[in-house]
Formats: C-alpha cells, sequence, structure tokens
C-alpha cells in the first residue's frame, strides 16, 4: 500500500471512530514480547493521530489509555463491540 492509500485508510479510521465517541469498545492491544492487554471502555475522544479510551480499573477507579490509528492499520490495536464481539472495523480485514 503507497503513502496516499495509508492517509486515507488512517483518516477513514480516524472519522469511523470520531461517529463512536461515547460508545463502549473492546480494545485488544499487543504491546510486545508475548505481552497482550484486554480492556474495555468508553471513547471519549478523537485527535489528529490517536485516539482517547476511558477504562475501569479496580476499585471503581478509571485510567485513560491512548492508542494510535496506525497502530489499528497495522493491526496492533483491535477494537471490537463489547456486546457482540464484532469487528469495529470489518473493511479493514
Amino acid at each position: 500500500m503507497e503513502f496516499t492509500g495509508q492517509a486515507e485508510v488512517v483518516g477513514r479510521i480516524r472519522a469511523d471512530l470520531e461517529g463512536l465517541t461515547g460508545s463502549r469498545v473492546r480494545v485488544r492491544a499487543n504491546m510486545g514480547r508475548s505481552k497482550i492487554v484486554e480492556r474495555e471502555g468508553i471513547l471519549m475522544q478523537t485527535h489528529p493521530s490517536l485516539f482517547v479510551v476511558e477504562v475501569e480499573e479496580k476499585r471503581s477507579r478509571t485510567a485513560r489509555a491512548s492508542y494510535q490509528y496506525v497502530d489499528v492499520l497495522t493491526r496492533t490495536v483491535e477494537l471490537t463491540h463489547p456486546d457482540s464481539g464484532e469487528p469495529v472495523f470489518p473493511w479493514l480485514n
């Protein structure tokens, strides 16, 4: 895929996530060295190069985790709907 194609895909990912702001998502992130983190939370914000998910931690605490759109493109981060388990970006597969 050429650079302009990648930029268009990243733009589409961002646009789709802007439409999902305020909804629950499940995030599966490959953190390297065989460490995979799975979290569920609310998509809070989208920024030019990243998006923010607010997740519930132990003892009713909340934390914010940010991820880059490029990580979604490279499948380092996968987003699914928490109830159905369906991917948020079926067109990306």
